[in-house]
């Protein structure tokens, strides 16, 4: 549950998302950026709806479990919890100032081209002053600049020991002969997939804007496997049809652990990492705006991402965090040497060619 594609229908959206760029901006210091803050405590919301964005399936269930559940008690507030994910549509269509969700998760490339359409979000420095737990995170997690991080995985060419040797040890081994018709990716609306471009850009190339680069590096790859999201390439993996492919470390550690042929091979030219990342919308009601805050502060609890680790590996984001079993058994460390190299992709300029990048690979993949 923690790759997720954009829609489809790119041109739609992609018109919506200039049509809203052309709305004027709100100013930052309108009465809604300014009737709320949150030190902390526990408050009664009198029963007051919190709208969150957040993925479906087994992750929801244990969002709820450890997180959602125990709040909507505390703060005796209810929680409407919406998981038909893209959230890009949503917001367009609804406009800043009426705001479809009160927070929201995100993987950063659909949160930044949201961003982009409109003034929507409250910015880093207007939401930190209102997370006291906020004080623990690593740098990393509030370079983005728009929302806050609070968990994530990183990248890696998954392989099966049983079919690979030797065993991969370079971003570039996706490529070698023997792997053809074996090696897996993604379409291009997945997460994933965008990363592995933008590194094959970087390493083929001369940097993360060469995309021709890119564009030579995907027809190089071919024959491959292209599948929707990791669920369905961890099936493809297991069923032998794909010896290797790229993933986030969750699920291939998962399967390990379970005793399955797995093993991962951390990207070690570059390193962006798959994120979970909240946002606070600007425009939304005072209370509603409060409970986000305090909801985000309870997701940088260490209790709750300790959780989150020892069900889907996740990583966390503060400093005080401890790390569960199957983390430690796995030589994660949370530390800041741990962090220290990992990169973040210029989104924006993606998104500016996205149309571009969309129509070669697509005709790519396809051909």
């Amino acid at each position: 549950m923690t790759d997720h594609t954009f829609d489809p229908d790119r041109r739609k959206l992609l018109r919506l998302g200039a049509a809203a760029a052309t709305l004027p901006l709100f100013n930052i210091n309108h009465a809604f950026s300014q009737d709320v803050s949150y030190d902390g405590s526990v408050f009664d919301a009198g029963g007051a709806v919190l709208r969150v964005g957040e993925w479906g399936g087994p992750w929801g269930e244990l969002v709820h479990k450890y997180l959602l559940t125990g709040f909507a008690k505390d703060f005796n507030c209810k929680i409407e919890y919406d998981s038909t994910w893209p959230w890009f549509p949503k917001f367009v269509a609804n406009g800043p100032k009426k705001p479809p969700l009160d927070i929201t998760n995100w993987n950063l490339p659909e949160m930044f081209k949201t961003a982009k359409a409109g003034d929507f979000f409250h910015t880093i420095g207007e939401i930190l002053p209102n997370v006291p737990n906020g004080k623990n995170l690593w740098p990393f997690a509030t370079s983005n600049g728009v929302g806050v991080t609070w968990a994530f995985n990183q990248y890696v060419h998954a392989y099966r020991t049983d079919l690979v040797t030797p065993p991969p040890a370079a971003f570039k081994d996706m490529w070698k002969p023997e792997f053809a018709g074996k090696r897996g990716t993604y379409i291009t609306s997945n997460t994933l997939q965008m990363d592995f471009f933008l590194v094959a850009c970087s390493l083929f190339g001369k940097d993360q804007y060469d995309l021709e680069a890119g564009y030579e590096a995907m027809r190089a790859l071919m024959p491959a496997k292209i599948s929707d999201f990791t669920g369905n390439m961890q099936t493809l993996m297991d069923r032998g049809e794909v010896v290797i492919a790229v993933q986030s470390d969750a699920e291939p550690m998962q399967a390990r652990d379970k005793g399955a042929p797995f093993s991962v091979m951390y990207w070690k030219e570059l390193q962006p990492i798959l994120t979970q990342t909240y946002t606070v919308s600007r425009y939304a009601e005072p209370t509603q705006k409060k409970l986000a805050y305090a909801l985000l502060n309870r997701a940088l609890e260490p209790s709750f991402m300790t959780n989150m680790g020892k069900e889907f590996y996740l990583r966390p984001t503060v400093s005080n965090a401890v790390l569960p079993d199957n983390l430690v058994k796995a030589s994660i460390v949370n530390s800041a040497d741990a962090i220290k190299n990992f990169w973040l992709p210029d989104w924006n300029a993606y998104l500016e060619n996205e149309d571009e990048i969309v129509e070669t690979v697509n005709e790519i993949f396809a051909g």
